[in-house]
């Protein structure tokens, strides 16, 4: 019988032994991730390993989407490379923990709630763009310590131990899913390698992991302008790359587990969490979407797994270093990639049929940059500002003007559609002040003034009637249009129609 603890979240209930084991898994399968990370950003092993450690911790207990992992992770890696080589890892420490206050400012600002602006072609996007990232980053697996490709035997076996720890990674949850099917694989390939005594790549071949508990150090840089001038865009862009990937991490959890997570809590999480991480040696992080979905295909749910994975990893860092570098890398190649075929939105392949073209272009692009920039944050920008531009576009051929003069000879044009900067050219076409009669009424029961090129619009269209010696009334506008108007009286000088039956457009005064 399972039993259950109410732990940080008082809604949440905690399955130990599903929560420790997959903790256990992700702790196994973070190590050579952040060890790649920080020798990515030209930084020492353990940099990286202390900051998935005080990533994962902090953001376990104080974030806002329990089950969520977050670590040293490739997007803020790829910002940080060209800080640590002009300027050292002191100067990245710095710029770490700037960006967590910028973060946990964005946090406490509640900011996190424009992700609700990202479209759902820009996730599938970004989703399919890491899960190919994370297939691709693997094919460097396939490589000896030489940097040449595996051939002969090596090839063979290396080969072999990816394609079963994929197969068991998929059969073994259809036998029995007591035992995470992620972390029973990875023991199952160890025991085959160690028996066999085969020799294939390991843990240990790439580095050592050996390390005592982070030291806390406060960066050594001078304390001064010309230093912010040099950290602050750096900064800028690891808390804007790490709250986008998180936050969007944090979206594909909530559509799995069918919860909701709290988006500014866990901004203000990561925040934290870099602040700490710069202060004890890390080299920051963010959300850790591979990682998050081991985590949540072994069926945790609650912050435990994230404070054991964390709390394991500084295990394997100060006493288990020499069994951790036994581990086969072909277990955690085959993992990883397991994890790449599910992170991938194989359903959004099949509506392209059903999507318009705009949102197909949108995922497609996303993807592409994704993929061959390496910059998330960039790709999702452009996601959005394509479906902006797109969604604007429609908009703007929407607007429509019903024409008709009725028995007292007053011309009425029924606007459909919003009034905005798109639509305004089209709107101020619908017009024939020339031959209109002397009274004009403009119905905005359809239609909404949006911005100020709207208001502008309507200045022109009065001032046009004015100069023709006509009069023009204004309809039906709701409380917001109103307020529009009144904020712009400078702008436009109007009657604005009063209509007892239309209660929306009623202000009280």
């Amino acid at each position: 019988m399972k039993k259950y603890l109410n732990l940080f979240d008082f809604k949440q209930k905690v399955d130990y032994k599903t929560e420790v084991l997959s903790g256990l898994t992700v702790a196994i399968a973070m190590i050579p991730e952040a060890v790649a990370f920080a020798l990515i950003a030209g930084l020492s092993p353990l940099t990286g390993l202390y900051a998935a450690f005080v990533m994962g911790f902090v953001t376990s207990v104080l974030g806002g989407r329990p089950g969520m992992i977050s670590g040293a992770t490739g997007a803020v890696a790829v910002v940080l490379v060209v800080l640590a080589k002009q300027y050292g890892v002191e100067y990245v420490f710095a710029t770490v923990i700037l960006a967590g206050i910028i973060q946990m400012i964005a946090g406490f600002l509640r900011l996190g709630k424009f992700m609700r602006l990202v479209p759902q072609p820009v996730i599938f996007g970004f989703v399919n763009g890491l899960a190919i990232i994370i297939f691709m980053s693997q094919i460097e697996q396939f490589k000896d310590n030489s940097g040449e490709w595996l051939s002969g035997n090596a090839l063979y076996i290396f080969s072999g131990l990816v394609l079963l720890t994929m197969l068991l990674i998929w059969l073994l949850p259809k036998i029995s899913k007591a035992i995470p099917a992620s972390l029973l694989s990875i023991l199952t390939i160890f025991g085959i390698v160690w028996l066999l005594k085969l020799d294939t790549k390991t843990v240990g071949d790439i580095a050592s992991i050996e390390g005592g508990f982070p030291p806390f150090h406060l960066p050594e840089i001078p304390v001064n302008f010309e230093t912010l001038k040099i950290i602050f865009p750096y900064a800028l862009i690891v808390a804007g790359v790490g709250l986008i990937e998180s936050l969007l991490t944090l979206n594909i959890i909530d559509e799995i587990t069918e919860t909701r997570g709290k988006g500014n809590k866990e901004a203000v999480a990561q925040g934290t969490a870099n602040i700490l991480s710069g202060l004890f040696s890390g080299m920051g992080g963010c959300a850790m979407i591979g990682q998050s979905l081991i985590n949540i295909s072994s069926g945790a749910r609650a912050r435990l797994s994230g404070i054991v994975a964390s709390v394991m990893l500084l295990v394997f860092i100060m006493y288990g270093a020499d069994w951790v570098g036994k581990l086969p890398m072909a277990a955690l190649t085959g993992l990883m990639m397991m994890v790449a075929i599910g992170t991938f939105e194989w359903a959004s392949l099949k509506t392209f049929k059903r999507m318009p073209k705009s949102d197909i272009l949108v995922m497609v692009l996303v993807t592409l940059v994704t993929v061959f920039l390496h910059n998330l944050a960039l790709a999702v920008i452009i996601g959005v500002i394509i479906a902006a531009l797109v969604f604007a576009w429609d908009n703007a051929k929407r607007i429509r003007a019903r024409k008709y003069i009725d028995e007292n000879g007053v011309k009425h044009y029924e606007i459909y559609g919003p009034l905005f900067f798109g639509s305004v050219a089209a709107f101020n076409e619908k017009f024939d002040v020339k031959n209109d009669p002397d009274e004009v009424i403009i119905d905005f029961a359809e239609s909404r003034v949006v911005d100020m090129s709207a208001i502008e619009a309507l200045n022109k269209i009065t001032e046009r009637y004015r100069k023709a010696g006509k009069k023009v009334h204004l309809k039906h506008l709701s409380p917001d249009c109103r307020k529009l108007l009144k904020d712009a009286a400078d702008l436009i000088d109007v009657n604005v129609m009063e209509d007892p039956t239309y209660k929306v457009a009623v202000d009280k005064i």
